[in-house]
């Protein structure tokens, strides 16, 4: 079935819908009456779902907790039709994929990468967890202190500059007003996983406070997996007039999470989860001890004009080691964003509403490497028992990044429920770096292990800048009798190289000619809230095109028998079109009957991505054209379905069934004297979720929630993350057999 069909199809839904909106009477669905979803990141005034001309999903408290409450990708992909988050190990290396857009490239393996989320800016209380560079560290978030997540799949820049996949938005818990209480939430389960947090909660009149501590721990379900962190973030909120408000955020946390590294195809496939031995004798591991700091300012100004502007610096001290060294970094991340809400009646049936506004960030870090060796490369000594310890330093590279983004976006309504969207955002980033270490090392063949130290005669000083990144936005709703909207549109985002990308070591010469990649985005779809609010849904088909995408060349020796080195440039496309469906039931919605809540949900998305005039280069004498070949890392179909309900006494429950086909991860085959392109593929999985708990208030002070839940409950073998063309390495898996856990949560309000 061609791409012209299936929006066939779509239009064909839309139309019946719209006909079933038109069927529903005014006096039974009244405008006040709705509940739905709002939305906070558009120039519209009206801030539902239905009035958002682009595919926008909201996920809150109920979804967050279905599970355990730390794994924010639990929540996501079985929520979120068209996002997949990944994590190398319980509090490290989450990763985002919107809509099939990999995470930029993988050095000398690839298409995508493995190690970081590159493409997708995220954002928490109005602070970028993505720095200067575009890339997210997520290692340090306490993801259980969330409160609500919204998603927009897709190019979006208008808004949000360098966001060429898509834009995450996290609020935190927010304080309940008039309130203040304090708590302690307890979670225990298989493998050693121990949570402890205080809550400490004050909602005034015109202030608030929240402030979370917590210690986590876990001991590994294989060899080398424990993790534990300790954290603390604090939320604060003051009304200081009826015009001016101000809010902060503070948060820090320290984690540490080993690591095994990935599992061959051949461990996988025959259970041996004994990890890379590479990796364990390097002792592998992340540790991240960071602050975040942010302070917004609202200010209206009148009735048309209101200003928000956030303040945020984010401070990271990391230590990485894996099986190819160790890894020093401290980067300090510091900016603004500052938007104008403008809203303006123009005649009775004409209003006009937009955002314009700047961001602007900066970050300088130093990022020095060292080798790994038996007691020490330069000790000379071997110690077989033990961890590979830090041998002399190899590189120490310090760079300032800088990118702003110039913004504007404007929504016109009109009669009859229409309104048109435009806007566009201009978008640099300039990257200064310098090269701190002038010396080389080289390897001596007569003493294995050993390294030459010798002056570098050119240390490599260089820049790079990128102008004029235009990102346009156009698009069209329809809203039918205040319950059904249809919408097309148009969106362009853009990403730059990052530093590590622009410095070829081999040569000691700067990669000047790379250009950032291009994403352009066709979209159409329909949303809906029909009887009396109960039916939500949301329908869109899409195709986007990422042009100009970043790949990789390998350049031989002079006798053309080996790879000399290798750099990244930019070649082909690839042509993302999908259909993605979610719809969600209130059932049973009463008050007094003993079954006070019934919602089953079910979501879906079919994706057809391709490589198209893509030429990869492996090594000196091999090319592959992956042309007319499906991207890798995304399955054709994906599939969930879950029940939500809540009794009149307390007891409440969820079950959550989701499915992934089987999925394309390399393209390179594992032996290089293989002259064909062998496609490696995992295979497709169902996993089954469930909880139960009981919740009560006593004397009307002290609120009891207890709860217990079981994750793979079928015992299905599946991966947590699989790692894209990097043969031979590829899974990281989850846990084989069920895991099970529980808690207790008490909360005394005063």
């Amino acid at each position: 079935m061609n791409f012209t069909k299936k929006i066939a199809i779509v239009a064909t839904i839309v139309q019946s819908i719209s006909s079933i909106a038109q069927e529903v009477k005014n006096d039974s669905i009244k405008s006040s009456q709705l509940q739905e979803v709002e939305i906070t990141a558009t120039s519209v005034t009206n801030k539902s779902i239905l009035n958002q001309p682009q595919s926008i999903s909201k996920i809150e408290a109920k979804e967050l907790k279905r599970g355990n409450g730390l794994f924010l990708e639990d929540a996501l992909n079985a929520n979120v039709p068209g996002i997949f988050m990944q994590r190398r190990t319980v509090s490290a290396g989450q990763t985002f994929n919107i809509r099939g857009y990999g995470n930029g490239v993988r050095g000398t393996n690839g298409t995508n990468s493995n190690f970081d989320s590159q493409g997708v800016k995220v954002y928490l209380n109005n602070i970028p967890l993505t720095d200067a560079e575009g890339i997210t560290l997520m290692d340090d978030i306490d993801f259980n202190s969330i409160g609500s997540v919204e998603v927009l799949k897709g190019p979006a820049g208008s808004l949000y500059g360098l966001a060429i996949a898509g834009v995450v938005n996290l609020k935190t818990m927010m304080p309940q007003a008039g309130k203040t209480s304090i708590s302690q939430n307890s979670l225990f389960g298989s493998y050693g996983l121990q949570r402890l947090t205080t809550q400490l909660e004050i909602g005034g009149e015109k202030s608030s406070f929240l402030v979370n501590y917590g210690k986590q721990k876990y001991d590994g379900f294989m060899d080398h997996t424990a993790s534990h962190k300790d954290f603390m973030n604090a939320f604060a909120d003051f009304k200081l007039s009826d015009r001016q408000k101000i809010n902060a955020y503070l948060g820090y946390s320290n984690s540490y999470d080993e690591r095994n590294g990935e599992l061959s195809i051949k461990q996988y496939e025959t259970l041996d989860y004994s990890g890379n031995p590479a990796y364990i004798k390097n002792d592998a591991h992340s540790n991240v001890i960071s602050f975040r700091a942010g302070l917004n300012h609202s200010y209206r100004f009148n009735k048309n004009v209101s200003n928000d502007t956030s303040l945020f610096g984010t401070g990271i001290s990391s230590n990485v080691s894996s099986a190819g060294g160790w890894t020093d970094k401290l980067p300090v991340n510091y900016g603004l964003r500052s938007s104008f809400n403008l809203n303006f009646d123009l005649s009775d049936k004409l209003k006009l509403s937009g955002i314009t506004g700047v961001e602007m960030q900066q970050q300088n870090a130093q990022t020095i490497g060292y080798p790994m060796g038996p007691g020490g490369v330069s000790q000379g000594s071997v110690n077989a028992d033990g961890y590979n310890t830090i041998g002399v330093m190899r590189s120490n590279v310090y760079v300032i990044s800088k990118t702003n983004s110039v913004f504007t976006e404007w929504t016109l309504a009109l009669p009859a429920d229409f309104s048109l969207t435009a806007g566009i955002s201009s978008s640099y980033m300039g990257i200064n770096s310098s090269d701190r270490y002038p010396f080389v090392n080289s390897t001596n063949a007569l003493v294995p292990g050993a390294v030459i130290v010798k002056p570098n005669p050119t240390p490599l000083n260089f820049s790079a800048s990128y102008k004029d990144m235009l990102s346009p936005k156009v698009a069209i709703n329809k809203v039918f009798n205040k319950v059904v909207s249809v919408y097309a549109s148009y969106n362009k985002g853009y990403k730059a190289p990052v530093s590590s990308y622009l410095f070829i070591p081999f040569t000691n010469q700067a990669n000047s000619d790379l250009r950032p990649e291009i994403g352009t985005q066709f979209e159409v779809g329909s949303k809906g809230n029909l009887f009396d609010n109960r039916l939500n849904y949301q329908l869109a088909a899409f195709q986007t095109t990422f042009s100009d995408k970043m790949t990789n060349i390998a350049v031989p020796n002079a006798t053309n028998t080996a790879t000399l080195y290798s750099y990244v440039t930019n070649a082909g496309s690839q042509v993302h079109k999908g259909i993605e469906v979610s719809v969600k039931y209130d059932l049973i919605k009463s008050e007094n009957g003993c079954l006070k809540s019934l919602s089953p949900f079910v979501n879906t998305t079919y994706s057809d991505f391709t490589y198209k005039n893509y030429v990869f280069q492996r090594t000196y004498n091999r090319s592959y054209d992956f042309s007319g070949m499906s991207v890798l890392g995304t399955p054709k179909v994906v599939f969930n379905a879950g029940l939500d309900f809540v009794t009149k006494i307390g007891i409440y429950g969820n079950t959550t069934y989701s499915y992934r086909d089987k999925t394309n991860f390399a393209y390179v085959p594992e032996l290089a004297s293989n002259p064909n392109i062998e496609v490696s593929t995992a295979k497709s999985y169902s996993v089954l979720n469930a909880k139960l708990g009981f919740q009560k208030t006593i004397l009307n002070h002290l609120t009891l929630d207890a709860s217990a839940g079981v994750s793979n409950a079928t015992n299905t073998q599946f991966a947590q993350m699989i790692f894209v063309n990097q043969l031979p390495d590829a899974y990281l898996p989850a846990p084989r057999s069920a895991t099970f856990f529980g808690g207790l949560n008490l909360k005394y309000t005063f």
